[in-house]
């Protein structure tokens, strides 16, 4: 299948072949259940310290007092307070988190290569992407490629320009808009502010994309050989708007051989 090649102006100037990798079937199924996955990898082992809450001089009173059957405080000034017990101030807490729990969840490593496949081929789908909630009404063609030029941008104005050329500065400022900002426990750790998910680009060279982008809400740069779920399916949910360089392009047929010999009917040209 060819398609078309855009340059910064926003002008079709060449068809290329699109990489056999993008005719790998969309597993949802398995896209979602290894993002999952790979977010246990994140999280920090946690567990409640096995005394808490039953450090205490208590003790259970016996019948015939016409109390009630729990743990109190032996000496004044709480005498005969209820402690130690889930119910009491002070008490343990119940079901709580254990250190043991096994958090951390193994992945196959040719499943999560067909997963990460499976989502590279989601970004040609224009339907998928337009579920996603990205906003592609004046975006030429999906899937976006453009010409290798546009890695040596380094300046968020010039970005600018182009996203609007090739239709994508609309993505942007969807984000933008629904910036939200939090408060509580969350506003206290660093993350008062949740951004959404926008356009992704995928460069070979980093000539200065990646500054380029850091400003823009939503936007993320990201080398060709570095593409994992998190990136190209965020939260579980495949179809990103992914903006693909030229020269990225037959650097995914080599990394993805196995799987497009597996899954595509035809295999890898030579």
């Amino acid at each position: 299948m060819k398609v078309p090649v855009f340059n910064l102006v926003g002008e079709e100037i060449k068809k290329v072949e699109l990489p056999r990798v993008f005719e790998v079937p969309v597993r949802k199924d398995l896209i979602e259940r290894l993002f999952f996955y790979q977010f246990t990898h994140k999280l920090q082992p946690k567990g409640r310290y096995p005394y808490a809450g039953r450090e205490m001089s208590a003790e259970y009173f016996g019948v015939g007092l016409g109390i009630a059957r729990v743990p109190r405080y032996k000496n004044p000034p709480l005498r005969g307070m209820g402690a130690m017990v889930a119910m009491a101030r002070g008490g343990r807490r119940p079901h709580a988190p254990t250190a043991e729990k096994n958090i951390y969840k193994r992945i196959n490593k040719k499943e999560l290569k067909l997963a990460v496949a499976s989502a590279i081929s989601s970004t040609a789908k224009k339907d998928l992407v337009a579920n996603r909630g990205h906003v592609i009404d004046n975006v030429p063609f999906i899937p976006v490629i453009v010409e290798k030029e546009f890695s040596t941008i380094s300046k968020t104005s010039e970005i600018r320009e182009v996203f609007r050329n090739l239709g994508l500065w609309d993505d942007v400022e969807r984000v933008r808009n629904r910036v939200k900002i939090v408060g509580g426990k969350a506003s206290w750790r660093g993350r008062r502010r949740k951004v959404g998910v926008g356009p992704l680009i995928v460069y070979n060279e980093d000539n200065g994309i990646s500054k380029a982008v850091r400003n823009l809400p939503g936007v993320e740069a990201v080398h060709v050989g570095e593409l994992t779920l998190s990136h190209l399916a965020p939260g579980g949910h495949p179809g990103r708007l992914t903006v693909w360089i030229e020269d990225t392009l037959p650097l995914l047929d080599e990394r993805f051989r196995e799987v497009i010999l597996r899954h595509v009917p035809g295999g890898v040209k030579v």
